[in-house]
């Protein structure tokens, strides 16, 4: 694969496989710097797998991924983190705030920074995702919105050029995920961070992203948005026939005429909206 842009990241026909079973078959493309790109896929299609795999935490049984490392100066990494489904106890008296400086040097014995830049670094990275007003309270105390601008903070504070999200909007109701996906997309435009963001429903994004990569049984297309959301890559992807439906400036991706058994990586819809004549 050869570089075009200011590339970030680059995967290049990764596949894995668990006990056989192949979960992402020759899966490839790649982001340039402070690109925002959607991870598209619904439960069980691979999103995960996948970004496991960037982060070096899973093995491809093929492929390979590459990561730009110009960052990787004075200890700073090149990829920052927000994984799925993190569970903060109300009752630990962990301020916002606390939870923003691990970033800084929580993975490590030791303090590596002076007491006043190391306050500095966190009030600025608070300011730049919007906490100050909850910075001191206990963190399991806030909303789930709050809470994924305070995980973001973290993961950003030392600067990464690449930033992975595994489903940063579940869970969060409609205001707040388009909340923070705006804030991602500021983040990645004024700090030219890539930005990978999984996510089962598009729509949030829709207006955000420079580029979709949609995984569906193994394999995956990528692209700009009106180049992949479409009828006939779709259908290619699935191994069946799609049908892309625009409703009051959403998406829906459907099955017209859906297999006796869908697949994990369909969305089933109730009938009246599955089955498109």
């Amino acid at each position: 694969m050869q570089c075009q842009r200011d590339e970030v990241l680059a995967v290049d026909r990764v596949s894995v496989s668990f006990s056989g079973r192949p979960v992402l078959r020759e899966v490839t493309f790649s982001l340039g710097a402070g690109e925002f790109c959607g991870l598209i896929g619904t439960n069980g299609a691979g999103k995960t797998t996948l970004l496991r795999t960037i982060l070096g935490f899973q093995a491809p049984l093929a492929g390979r991924v590459r990561v730009d490392r110009a960052s990787d100066q004075d200890g700073l990494p090149a990829i920052g983190y927000v994984p799925q489904k993190i569970t903060l106890d109300s009752s630990i008296p962990v301020r916002a705030r606390d939870v923003v400086a691990l970033g800084l040097d929580g993975h490590r014995f030791g303090l590596s920074f002076s007491t006043k830049k190391r306050q500095g670094l966190v009030a600025e990275m608070l300011a730049a995702v919007g906490a100050e007003k909850f910075a001191d309270q206990r963190v399991g105390n806030l909303s789930g919105g709050e809470q994924q601008r305070v995980l973001i903070a973290h993961a950003l504070i030392r600067r990464p050029r690449l930033l992975l999200l595994d489903e940063p909007l579940a869970n969060l109701d409609m205001r707040s995920a388009a909340e923070i996906a705006s804030l991602l997309r500021r983040l990645s435009v004024e700090h030219r961070i890539t930005v990978l963001l999984s996510t089962h429903d598009m729509n949030p994004l829709l207006p955000l992203m420079d580029r979709v990569v949609y995984l569906a049984n193994g394999r995956a297309a990528s692209g700009a948005t009106d180049d992949v959301i479409r009828t006939d890559v779709l259908s290619r992807l699935y191994g069946y026939h799609i049908d892309v439906v625009r409703v009051h400036d959403r998406i829906l991706v459907v099955a017209a005429e859906a297999p006796e058994e869908i697949p994990a990586a369909v969305e089933k819809y109730p009938a009246h909206v599955a089955q498109i004549p």
